[in-house]
């Protein structure tokens, strides 16, 4: 049988409570100091007791504290009318929900990004050999991973690839296709190094590795 709304709890000291509510004494010091939720009570020894009703406001503290609303604005939550009050609520339950989608989302990504570390491509087998060509190994993104997978490098790609879509894949494949096609005939036409065409071709080349990861002018050389 619960007590009356005004009657202490098993004589409930600040201390008591603080443990109760997993708050700290200082905490509970302060609301008492502005006003926010006062002891109602003292025990024969004179110690001030929180009753029932004083833990029921100590919960709406917490619950709007748990929303970052400030301590004046709960502290007009709490004196509001029943009208007033059930709009606030209202109000805080679709922040609330607003707050959850944003946790589900940012969740899927990271779900992504775990999923993008550990298997370097998010795409179905199918999807990769359509993308990539019949001739298309899935076990080297597997590999790569072995071999550079403690390196900042990866880490990009997978960011990256993270977030990429199959069309995007398709995209760089293709520009992929173009460049190598494009260094086949400079390379059947003795085309002189360090000349214009040949210096945009491998800008280009830096520019296609920037595409899965940062890629420096030195580092290019040594993946050359």
């Amino acid at each position: 049988m619960e007590p009356p709304p005004n009657e202490p709890l098993a004589e409930l000291t600040i201390g008591k409570t603080a443990a109760l509510l997993g708050v700290t004494v200082r905490t509970l010091h302060h609301w008492d100091e502005i006003g926010l939720v006062r002891p109602s009570e003292r025990s024969l020894s004179g110690y001030r007791i929180y009753t029932s009703g004083d833990l029921s406001r100590l919960h709406r503290v917490l619950i709007y504290r748990e929303l970052d609303l400030p301590l004046d604005e709960i502290s007009r939550l709490l004196e509001a009318g029943s009208d007033d009050a059930l709009d606030s609520l209202r109000h805080q339950r679709d922040r609330v929900t607003e707050r959850i989608q944003r946790l589900e989302q940012m969740s899927s990504a990271l779900e992504k990004l775990i999923e993008a570390q550990q298997s370097g491509i998010l795409l179905t087998p199918e999807a990769q050999v359509s993308i990539f060509g019949r001739h298309w190994n899935q076990e080297w993104p597997h590999q790569a991973r072995q071999r550079w997978g403690d390196s900042v490098q990866w880490t990009q790609y997978a960011e990256r690839s993270s977030r990429r879509s199959a069309e995007e894949w398709h995209d760089i494949t293709l520009k992929t296709e173009q460049l190598e096609a494009a260094l086949v005939e400079a390379f059947s036409s003795d085309l002189s190094p360090g000349g214009p065409t040949a210096n945009a071709l491998a800008e280009e080349h830096r520019d296609l590795l920037s595409e899965h990861f940062d890629c420096t002018h030195s580092m290019q050389v040594c993946i050359a």
